[in-house]
């Protein structure tokens, strides 16, 4: 037996699994909005105001693309993992196109109280895991949702979230693209201007020592900083992922028409605060 059937039949038999836990778990899901909505907050983390930015935010990129992304709050998991209930999500409501299974699921179950524990969950859909493969989504779990989700802002986290799926399921950015502008601080970016400054200061001392300190040299040093001042800037404010974010307000389109047929198989990930 190949690598690829026992790859075909795993899968097959993970499909399998989770649809007969859909149908154990299926009192426990909710059921496919009507109408159709991407954004339901069943556990009330949004405001008015902000499902409707993340709706039309939402459905300007499925209209765009056609990939489906829907969000989606819920008070308790009811005994669940966070994995089965969006995955489980995913597959009850059909998310994602039935030729290219290209549907998100985000699970959000929001921390209620100081003994309590949230909970936050990506499911991918089978077409779009090579574009967001797990460890991918558990980083903008981990850097997007969860910091924001520890301060109570639900919002902001899957404001951004959406942003970093939007763009890598569009092809705007790969994921490594996404990896290495968040390693920590940048540091990466900034190695040729720190090797610049050293070979600046190098030389400086090397002219004091003969001729002593110039203002020519001091100049070189002070574009030095100034040329890292602006990479700097250029590092930190490179964050803006996607083109189909808008300004919410201005939004003049039709609603939501609705799931396509997608299906999931397990792919994504998740975290917890």
């Amino acid at each position: 037996m190949t690598y690829i059937h026992k790859t075909k039949i795993f899968s097959l038999l993970l499909v399998i699994i989770i649809f007969i836990s859909t149908l154990l778990n299926g009192q426990t899901i909710p059921e496919k909005p009507y109408p159709p909505m991407l954004v339901n907050d069943f556990a009330g983390i949004f405001n008015v105001e902000q499902t409707r930015f993340l709706e039309e935010k939402l459905v300007r990129f499925n209209d765009t693309t056609s990939n489906q992304i829907t969000v989606v709050s819920v008070k308790s998991l009811d005994g669940n993992s966070p994995s089965m209930y969006a995955t489980d999500i995913g597959l009850k409501w059909y998310v994602g196109q039935k030729d290219f299974d290209n549907g998100i699921v985000i699970l959000i179950k929001p921390k209620l109280n100081n003994s309590d524990k949230g909970h936050a969950y990506i499911a991918v859909g089978y077409g779009l895991e090579p574009a967001i493969p797990d460890a991918i989504a558990k980083r903008v779990v981990e850097n997007e949702m969860i910091p924001s989700f520890r301060n109570g802002n639900y919002f902001e986290g899957i404001n951004k979230a959406t942003d970093i799926l939007m763009s890598l399921s569009a092809g705007e950015i790969t994921s490594d693209e996404y990896s290495n502008h968040n390693r920590p601080d940048g540091f990466v970016s900034l190695i040729p201007f720190l090797a610049l400054v050293i070979v600046l200061l190098i030389i400086r001392n090397s002219r004091s020592r003969t001729h002593g300190i110039s203002s020519h040299g001091n100049g070189s040093l002070l574009t030095a900083l100034w040329l890292g001042s602006i990479m700097g800037n250029s590092s930190r404010h490179s964050g803006s992922w996607n083109n189909f974010t808008g300004n919410g307000s201005g939004f003049g389109g039709g609603g939501f028409g609705g799931f396509g047929g997608g299906s999931f198989g397990g792919g994504g990930a998740g975290g917890s605060w």
